[in-house]
């Protein structure tokens, strides 16, 4: 069996670290190259298999030194594309850069590599068009948000999760994305997570719809899984976790108060002002009203994934 070769992008991530760990824990994994992100340092044992690197993804010219460098003295075959711009406020084209066109020069660039087989990309849930005449029930054939008035965090996202698609078939390298839930844990970019950091949360009078989240562990897990899957395609990553919002906003400890939307918008946008908060209303404003929860029976069936980890609320 030809040994796998595994770099990872945004190592210095929640979701990252913890999968450097598992791998490192793995006997079917040779050499790994964490590629942490500028600003993030984190301290990873030191290891004979290991090697840790600080790229900024946003320049092209530092992701291809990395690819026909290292990586290819190393003999990466694998490669797992996580590192993004988190934050929902952030926007621009240096956020661009960072969420998509590095994309686009990682898939170039394993197209290019003489030993990248397999690239696995990161992609989420929130891509997702989620509205009361749409199944609540998320399927990988749903349709998307294409609004073009979305923010940015959204826009990204769906460009992002487009661009690796559209090259799948056409590709010497194996590509696989996982649309991952939302991810309640800080440092990855959960919305929900800076929610429910308030005392008070408020929420839409007469909804109280069904919500899905994914654990970090779960979601290395998904990672770890799809390394070792003969296979490539779109996957939906769930999380073990669904209940309804009062029951979550309950379970953190928080109080629950029902306003009207007019009420919310102005309540969180004072909010992020005053306190540089990232929990914005209208990005999340179809899911406080409709359920929206992904079917993952084909990552059950292909990459053998049953999430396992669920929510500590204590």
């Amino acid at each position: 069996m030809m040994e796998k070769n595994v770099l990872i992008t945004g190592a210095s991530s929640p979701i990252g670290q913890i999968l450097v760990h598992r791998l490192l824990s793995d006997s079917r994994i040779g050499k790994i190259i964490a590629v942490l992100d500028p600003n993030k340092s984190v301290a990873f044992p030191e290891h004979p298999r290991l090697t840790v690197v600080t790229v900024n993804m946003k320049k092209q010219r530092r992701i291809h030194n990395l690819w026909f460098g290292l990586a290819k003295e190393q003999r990466i075959n694998i490669v797992i594309h996580t590192s993004q711009t988190e934050s929902a406020v952030r926007e621009g084209a240096s956020v661009h850069a960072h969420n998509v066109e590095a994309l686009r020069a990682v898939i170039e660039f394993s197209e290019r590599h003489p030993s990248i087989q397999k690239l696995i990309v990161r992609s989420c849930s929130g891509i997702y068009q989620v509205q009361r005449d749409l199944p609540a029930l998320i399927s990988e054939e749903h349709p998307l948000n294409m609004n073009a008035g979305a923010p940015q965090w959204v826009r990204d996202r769906v460009e992002a999760d487009f661009t690796a698609c559209a090259r799948m078939g056409l590709s010497a390298v194996s590509i696989m994305v996982l649309r991952m839930t939302e991810v309640l844990a800080p440092d990855c970019g959960s919305q929900m997570y800076d929610y429910l950091q308030s005392s008070v949360c408020l929420r839409p009078i007469g909804f109280d719809p069904m919500l899905n989240f994914l654990t970090v562990e779960d979601a290395a897990t998904a990672f770890h899984k799809a390394i070792h899957a003969d296979a490539q395609g779109v996957f939906n990553i769930p999380g073990a976790d669904s209940l309804p919002l009062t029951e979550i906003i309950q379970r953190w400890g928080k109080k629950s108060i029902p306003l009207t939307e007019s009420g919310i918008h102005l309540a969180y946008k004072i909010r992020r002002r005053v306190k540089g908060t990232q929990f914005r209303y209208g990005m999340n404003r179809r899911r406080f009203h409709y359920s929206g929860i992904l079917d993952g029976r084909r990552a059950q069936k292909v990459l053998r994934f049953f999430p396992s980890h669920p929510i500590s609320w204590s």
